[in-house]
């Protein structure tokens, strides 16, 4: 990068109003990351002639033997737009379902997205999951459709044949759009061929064009085709440059962070918007308290750990402490930096708006708010995955001396990923690591490991399922403390269907409740609980719900801390396999406490508490549910029947199949136990033409008739026999 484009940059580093923070977005294989080399190679930062290439934002080993995009990516640049320069931060995503938490982490950070779609296979099933995370985070979507060439050379498709296959992508994606948009965005947010938030183009060659562009340069539809067959898309791309279409349509379209905070500070952080702070925020102010989200944390092997801030106000400099409200710890400010993809150019500070590279923040993890330490203020909203983790593998060092370097790495990639969860199991000493798929386990754990010398075995994938209730347990079940000189009385019950459907959906989340919460009251009470009942919500964890239902309990206040601990442990390991409970009400009901406190602490109540919650479960009817994917799978239509079979036979469900152009898509449901394995069955069984791709995640009850086989696994491989789970546990 040119010293006088660092020297412009730093200066439209205080212009809020001429910085664009942008994310590429699309399903796997749509282009992002050619794209992404042709707006640098625009941008002068790589060479034309490399771009396309060079994969310039796919740095780490990995991505490039595997060529997929792993890790979201970062660079900056700047771009002039009618006489203006704009300074534009870039976010190159993964586009593979695996890596999908690294795109939910980069819509915290950006305002605006590009969403890309192959020309040749429209809008996919991850392109739908892109759209949702973006306007989750009221992140504005603008639309390239990209490899029109191979509408031209492998469908030769004519003009109005064009014009037709890319009015249906439009529509799809404004579907989509107002489909998951809030209301006040459904209809603004749409994209429009007439106004230009629609390009499109092929970024392999390096042309693009929008409808505006086309009647102000008087290029038609037929003329691209005409260079496009007769092999002149080089005199094409010097006409209608892929970088300066783009990268107008991005400026025009796509909001700067004065506009977009305006709207979206009340989305993601949960303090008062009227405070001085939240004002500071909202206008975007530059001489404000510092207020920034890390969104994303990876090793640099000379600077230690390099923080992904996006700064919503104030400034932040370098040698300044700041504080870290997740982990109540204040670092120091040892650098700051703006992004040029795997390189990092220093500044010394950065002004609100931006979003740079920041290192020393040792104690920093993904989603962690920082803030100035004399003005600590509420955090951001967790950045929650779409998705859950449904498959799960165990870890366990070869050699017992790595031991120590296999917990430290763990520990330092789940502060990395947080979609990867990683649970210490005691009882057998093994560390369960889950994350959104297989590659996601293998990418992020399995291969790092290698890389790192630490040798370990890794199990055969392990799901993970869950444990409800049926029925409301038939009486008050009671649990007394080992003392007994307490009591209390506890009643199971099914969650409403509409609250667990909420929690599921992310609308309503897991949260301690301290102090009365109206918001909480009155969504539960829409959805159809009793407005007593919901009143008495204390807790809501693992997608279950705790009620302190009792009245004139003696000191019932100051044991419900231990109470919620209880409820928490008892969900987390179900009385049936000790897996995690879903959609259980336990409703504390009644209580019997000794007057001294002494009598009455931690080793008294939580095992108490903890047995009457399991055993009124129990009686509630346990059952199990498993996790299942709803998957897409795409196959030539003389291939359907092998693409079918392999779903029969895998206990799936066909949900509903179309066909066009030879091509038959199938939307199926498949228990994730069974899909181990089915990418390479399902390659076998339609000659390598047939492809699948993820839709959603859901869990549905286990069939009867395999309970206790599925059961009885669950057992063998945790190590438990029937009279551990029974008997009771010591605190």
């Amino acid at each position: 990068m040119a010293r006088e484009t660092i020297q412009i940059i730093k200066e439209l580093m205080n212009k809020p109003e001429q910085i664009r923070n942008i994310g590429i977005v699309a399903h796997i294989d749509h282009g992002k990351t050619t794209l992404s080399d042709s707006l640098l190679a625009g941008a002068g930062i790589i060479s034309e002639e490399k771009a396309g290439k060079q994969l310039y934002m796919d740095f780490v080993d990995q991505e490039q033997e595997r060529g997929i995009t792993i890790y979201s990516a970062n660079v900056s640049m700047v771009h002039n737009y009618e006489g203006n320069d704009f300074l534009i931060n870039l976010i190159d995503t993964p586009g593979h379902v695996d890596f999908g938490g690294d795109v939910t982490r980069a819509m915290r950070t950006v305002d605006g997205v590009v969403v890309l779609i192959d020309a040749v296979e429209g809008v996919m099933p991850q392109t739908e999951t892109v759209i949702r995370q973006a306007v989750r985070e009221r992140v504005k979507p603008i639309l390239f459709i990209n490899k029109v060439d191979r509408l031209i050379k492998e469908l030769k498709l004519t003009p109005d044949e064009m014009q037709e296959k890319f009015t249906r992508s439009i529509t799809e994606v404004n579907n989509l759009i107002q489909k998951y948009a809030e209301e006040e965005y459904e209809d603004k947010w749409t994209v429009n061929v007439n106004n230009g938030s629609v390009a499109f183009g092929s970024a392999t060659k390096k042309w693009a064009i929008s409808v505006p562009l086309m009647q102000k340069s008087k290029i038609s539809f037929k003329d691209i085709i005409d260079s496009t067959n007769k092999g002149e898309e080089t005199e094409l791309a010097k006409k209608a440059p892929l970088h300066r279409v783009v990268l107008d349509m991005v400026i025009r379209h796509l909001p700067n962070p004065l506009d977009a905070q305006k709207y979206r500070i009340d989305k993601i952080w949960p303090g008062d918007t009227g405070s001085e702070i939240g004002k500071s925020m909202t206008s975007c102010d530059p001489n404000g308290k510092l207020v920034g989200i890390v969104t994303k944390i990876y090793p640099d092997p000379h600077a230690g750990y390099v923080a992904t801030v996006r700064i919503f106000s104030g400034k932040i400099k370098k040698g300044e402490d700041v504080y870290l409200i997740g982990m109540q710890k204040t670092n120091k400010i040892q650098q700051v930096s703006v992004y040029k993809g795997q390189q990092r150019i220093a500044m010394d500070e950065v002004s609100t708006g931006n979003i740079v590279g920041v290192v020393g923040l040792k104690d920093a993890f993904s989603g962690e708010t920082i803030c100035n330490p004399d003005n600590i203020i509420e955090g951001f909203e967790a950045i929650k995955h779409i998705f859950e983790p449904v498959v799960t593998k165990a870890i366990e060092p070869k050699q017992p001396k790595q031991l120590s370097r296999l917990i430290d790495f763990l520990k330092k990639t789940s502060r990395e990923d947080p979609t990867l969860r990683i649970k210490i199991n005691e009882e057998t000493g093994e560390y369960l690591v889950s994350g959104l798929g297989e590659l996601h386990i293998n990418a992020k754990i399995e291969r790092p490991l290698k890389d790192e010398g630490i040798d370990v075995e890794v199990s055969s994938p392990i799901v993970i399922y869950r444990e409800c209730i049926k029925s409301r347990t038939p009486e008050a079940i009671e649990g007394k403390s080992p003392n007994k000189h307490n009591r209390f009385y506890v009643v199971a019950e099914p969650l409403e269907k509409e609250i667990y459907d909420a929690m599921v959906s992310g609308e309503i989340e897991d949260q301690d409740i301290k102090k009365k919460n109206l918001e909480l009251q009155e969504k539960v009470v829409s959805l159809g609980m009793g407005r007593d009942e919901s009143k008495k919500i204390k807790l809501i964890h693992n997608k279950c719900m705790l009620l302190d239902m009792t009245h004139g309990v003696h000191a019932i206040l100051e044991v419900m801390e231990m109470v919620k601990q209880a409820f928490r442990d008892a969900v987390e390991e179900g009385p049936l396999a000790k897996e995690p409970c879903a959609g259980v009400k336990v409703m504390l009901v009644d209580a019997k406490l000794h007057e001294d406190a002494i009598h009455r602490g931690p080793a008294q109540v939580i095992p108490a508490v903890r047995r009457a919650v399991r055993e009124a479960m129990f009686e509630g009817n346990m059952y199990i549910l498993e996790p299942k994917q709803i998957i897409r799978i795409d196959v030539p239509t003389e291939q359907v029947g092998g693409a079918t079979s392999e779903v029969n036979n895998r206990r799936g469900q066909i949900l509903d199949m179309s066909e066009e152009r030879g091509v038959t898509s199938i939307r199926s449901k498949l228990p994730v136990a069974e899909m181990f394995g089915f990418n390479s069955a399902l390659k076998s069984a339609t000659g390598g033409l047939g492809f699948y791709w993820l839709i959603d995640v859901l869990y549905e009850p286990l069939p009867k008739d395999l309970e206790p086989k599925i059961i009885s696994q669950i057992k063998q491989r945790k190590g438990l026999t029937d009279e551990q789970i029974k008997s009771e546990e010591k605190a």
